[in-house]
């Protein structure tokens, strides 16, 4: 392995990057980690505090200045956008848009991931499962695409006007504790809530979530300062937070307040030999 650690990061919006596992990519920037964000859109769709739009003429503008602040803080090497635009939740109006990333071809999207791989050539690449979390249309296309990328990286005959091949070494995908999840969907109807129809337009089905069991093969522990720096950086998301709390709801907040001190992730190459879990995502490499 070279001497110089690079990790990449490939999520879909503004705000993946601190909400989801900003404690993580925190960690590895303080230890001299080359930590890359590749954000597939700018975060155009969805409503915000038209107080926080005075300075911008677009939300995405909005989006966009807010990932660059989070950015700074979590100490990233930089930020880069495939070219897309957020799709929103499957069946809002701002899936028939003609750049949606959910409308765009598989292999047109691994290649414009690929070119960046072989660009910066990290040796660990991160991104979400194959549920996108909670079935997002964009993180699931992003799961997509970049699984094809990552193998197709390092074979000279895919996608050959893309720059030298390069093979990075390692590819994680980012999971949510499943216990949690299940005993929250068990509790919530006595609070009056159906697990099959969250958020604001009643379209995440959380049940259907937390019944698939992915398996944890790297605990990544994060210290006081890392944790401080994912909360600075969430609090750059000002257009996806009210009253001082994320806008995904208390089950977030309950999560950020039981399992913040640690990140989980599934190992989907190489393939797991044994149970022993990681504890450095950079761990094995020569």
């Amino acid at each position: 392995m070279a001497d110089q650690k690079t990790l990449v990061f490939i999520g879909a919006h503004p705000d993946d990057e601190s909400f989801g596992i900003g404690g993580t990519l925190a960690k590895y920037a303080l230890e001299g980690v080359k930590v890359h964000y590749i954000v597939a859109t700018r975060g155009e769709a969805g409503e915000v505090n038209p107080s926080l739009m005075a300075n911008f003429t677009s939300l995405g503008d909005l989006r966009w200045s807010e990932l660059q602040c989070a950015a700074r803080v979590l100490g990233l090497t930089s930020v880069i956008w495939l070219g897309y635009r957020d799709s929103g939740m499957r069946g809002s109006h701002d899936n028939a848009h003609p750049q949606a990333l959910m409308n765009a071809p598989l292999d047109e999207v691994a290649g414009r991931i690929v070119k960046i791989l072989r660009e910066l050539k990290p040796q660990v690449v991160i991104t979400f499962d194959p549920m996108g979390g909670y079935n997002h249309p964009d993180h699931v296309a992003v799961h997509r695409a970049t699984v094809k990328a990552f193998y197709a990286a390092g074979d000279a005959s895919q996608y050959p006007d893309a720059g030298e091949p390069f093979q990075p070494q390692k590819l994680y995908l980012s999971i949510f504790p499943r216990g949690l999840l299940k005993i929250t969907v068990k509790l919530m109807p006595l609070w009056g809530q159906n697990p099959r129809k969250l958020g604001k337009n009643q379209d995440i089905d959380l049940a259907s979530v937390a019944n698939v069991n992915y398996p944890v093969h790297a605990i990544v522990r994060l210290n006081k300062q890392a944790l401080e720096l994912k909360d600075k950086a969430v609090a750059c998301h000002a257009s996806q937070l009210g009253e001082g709390r994320p806008r995904r709801g208390w089950l977030f907040a309950l999560a950020d307040k039981f399992i913040r001190r640690r990140d989980l992730f599934m190992r989907a190459y190489p393939p797991v030999k044994n149970r022993r879990k990681e504890k450095d995502l950079f761990a094995g490499l020569k």
